[in-house]
């Protein structure tokens, strides 16, 4: 690898890929007169205490933006860090083309996954306020957990939004235990359909579209997408930044979202109780936070219908879209998302509506 970062730049957006591990370092959208940077970056990355720590996961120095995992959380299977190569191992460039308006960079990952040659591949279009990603597996064996690990930070308080969900469900293991360590707070397990009644350990409950949740506490739980839902989408208005962060899927491809809530839980290093008012929204293709083997054997969500592993015989692709967009005057959250013609429409709560270039082709949902 000859260089750490690559930039990718159409009309009105622009990315940078961190090669040395395949995360989106940056992603800027220029929209209303203003440069929109929706998704984000861990304090620490240019920091050379942790960039140095061999103890510390490459997946955690660089910590950033977007990044592709396969496996999702542990790796148990294959002898991987958690998240797997794609999220800690090096990119090269493939090659880049221009058309038009339209650019796409494509990159091939340094590593094998259980065998598999895995290519990413990215698309900006001028006007297009989003990050078009699709990962492509060739050749390999076996099952594999996948996911694309987006996040985005609130300085403030910010309302979320999602496509129908049939349930949300907080898996069995606190994501910080020892009090010492870190705080969660989510009771374990627990599983809820009205997401305006998440359940703390405490008996409390809290309506977890409202951000933040609390203070100092580090917790996770899983979205199911509801059965029929034609396109997977989660919107993240940020009311200090007066923007919307974007992310579009096709059901199909990752039937589960997670949802991580970072808000200064974690007290050690590199954590240190500085990573705050961070968000993990992540598509995912997977059984919520247990790892690879629990994936690919049979579990409660493939038994119910819902895929958690990719078949790695022949080729196979996911695909994802990230974005951001201005807040609308008066938005206080976002109430419906289709994709029409040609666009994307988004509803408000007071019942406006916008509309932005999109290319449903793309993750395949029109």
């Amino acid at each position: 690898m000859t260089e750490k970062f690559h930039t990718i730049t159409a009309p009105g957006v622009r990315l940078v890929l961190d090669l040395e591990v395949g995360h989106i370092r940056a992603f800027e959208v220029e929209a209303g007169g203003r440069t929109l940077t929706p998704l984000h970056t861990a304090p620490w990355v240019e920091d050379k205490a942790v960039t140095g720590d061999p103890e510390i996961p490459p997946n955690l120095k660089y910590l950033s933006g977007d990044f592709f995992c396969a496996p999702f959380a542990t790796s148990d299977v294959e002898n991987t860090i958690g998240h797997g190569w794609p999220a800690n191992a090096p990119w090269e460039v493939l090659d880049m083309e221009e058309r038009g308006d339209r650019t796409t960079a494509r990159y091939v990952l340094t590593k094998p996954v259980m065998g598999a040659r895995v290519t990413k591949e990215i698309t900006l279009r001028g006007g297009h306020p989003f990050a078009y990603q699709r990962h492509t597996f060739d050749g390999g064996h076996g099952r594999v957990s996948a996911a694309s690990h987006g996040m985005t930070r609130f300085s403030g308080k910010g309302r979320l939004s999602f496509s129908p969900k049939a349930y949300a469900d907080i898996p069995s293991l606190a994501q910080e235990t020892d009090p010492a360590r870190g705080r969660s707070l989510f009771k374990v397990p627990a599983r809820f359909t009205d997401l305006s009644q998440l359940p703390f350990a405490d008996g409390s409950t809290v309506d977890l579209r409202n951000y933040p949740l609390a203070d100092g506490h580090e917790d996770f739980l899983m979205l199911v997408e509801a059965k029929g839902s034609a396109l997977g989408w989660a919107a993240a208005l940020r009311s200090p930044e007066d923007d919307i962060m974007l992310s579009l899927k096709n059901p199909a491809d990752y039937p589960v979202t997670f949802l991580w809530f970072s808000n200064g839980g974690r007290y050690y290093a590199p954590w240190s109780s500085r990573h705050k008012g961070v968000l993990g929204i992540e598509e995912g293709r997977a059984w919520s936070a247990y790892g690879h083997k629990a994936s690919i054997e049979e579990n409660e969500l493939s038994r119910s219908g819902v895929p958690t592993w990719v078949d790695l015989r022949g080729s196979v692709s996911l695909s994802h879209a990230v974005g951001g967009i201005p807040r609308p005057t008066g938005w206080g959250e976002v109430t419906a998302i289709a994709a029409g013609d040609g666009v994307l429409r988004l509803t408000g709560d007071d019942g406006s509506v916008v509309e932005y270039p999109y290319d449903p082709g793309f993750i395949g949902v029109r």
